[in-house]
């Protein structure tokens, strides 16, 4: 049965979230790169999740300290490939692929943790990959075979490594407790982000005053979201019904930048009609993968 906490961390992140891209764009239209949305969203995220040690949690022995290594090392790895797939290949590509982490996250539960998943919650998955696909259409024109290729690749290995993320979340928490695992595994992709400075284009200390200041609000927003997801996911389980409540993001964007976009000076409001059409149909979608989970 599907606790009211689960659905409120991850539609209450999944809101949290919209509005964190939307400061980050801006951040990044003021001259902030996504060398520095990355280093200051995992700085802030590592110092945000320390607020769990006031949870009940269990020490466990050094030798067990591996479990958050790993699972650090996969967010990083996640994180890294997302961004390259972002730089070097096309958004309107790379999105929708790594919305397919929501059924990598159903394939792997059932096969590291062997939970058997509903056909409801199966069918969930598959429809809110189709309606993240669909959500993330766009106009333009089509890009070289290798391009796409290689975008494919590097944004299908993201996804794969964001879901071993979230089902090792589910598999080690317990044992620690979110009040040890989750401030430490955490606090180490922080400590592992430092070197990241070093490819800066610019240092921080040289962005215009106030795209530090959109810079540093979606870093906070960005962290706020990633702690409501992934401490849901380490205390009640469930990562693939998270992640599809999650997924209503995608519809969330949407809606906020066609009504609210312009308080961000987004120029993403006017689109081709077989664009709005693509989106109205993977909005259905979406709304029909939650009313599975949530039924």
């Amino acid at each position: 049965m599907l606790s009211p906490w689960v659905f409120l961390l991850a539609f209450g992140g999944a809101v949290i979230y919209v509005a964190a891209a939307l400061t980050l764009k801006r951040a990044a239209d003021l001259g902030a790169g996504l060398w520095h949305s990355t280093w200051v969203s995992n700085v802030v995220a590592a110092l945000t999740f320390q607020s769990l040690l006031f949870f009940p949690g269990n020490w466990l022995p050094v030798e067990q300290w591996y479990q958050p290594v790993i699972v650090a090392l996969f967010f990083l790895a996640g994180q890294v490939l997302t961004l390259f797939s972002l730089q070097k290949g096309d958004v309107s590509v790379a999105t929708p692929v790594l919305g397919v982490k929501i059924i990598l996250v159903a394939l792997l539960t059932a096969l590291l943790l062997k939970l058997d998943l509903s056909w409801q919650l199966w069918l969930a998955a598959f429809l809110s990959t189709l309606g993240i696909i669909l959500l993330n259409r766009r106009g333009g024109v089509a890009s070289s075979r290798a391009r796409t290729g290689m975008t494919v690749i590097s944004s299908a290995s993201a996804a794969c490594c964001y879901a071993l993320f979230d089902v090792l979340v589910q598999k080690w928490s317990p044992a620690w407790g979110i009040g040890a695992f989750l401030p430490v595994m955490m606090g180490m992709v922080g400590l592992f982000s430092l070197p990241v400075s070093f490819l800066f284009p610019v240092p921080l200390s040289r962005l215009p005053g106030v795209a530090r200041k959109w810079l540093f609000c979606g870093g906070l927003l960005f962290a706020l979201q990633s702690l409501l997801l992934v401490s849901s996911i380490g205390h009640f389980g469930q990562a693939t019904t998270s992640n599809v409540i999650y997924s209503s993001r995608g519809l969330l964007s949407v809606v906020a930048v066609s009504m609210i976009g312009h308080w961000f000076h987004n120029a993403e409001q006017k689109l081709e009609p077989k664009v709005l059409r693509a989106r109205f149909i993977g909005a259905g979608f979406m709304f029909a993968a939650i009313v599975l989970v949530l039924v």
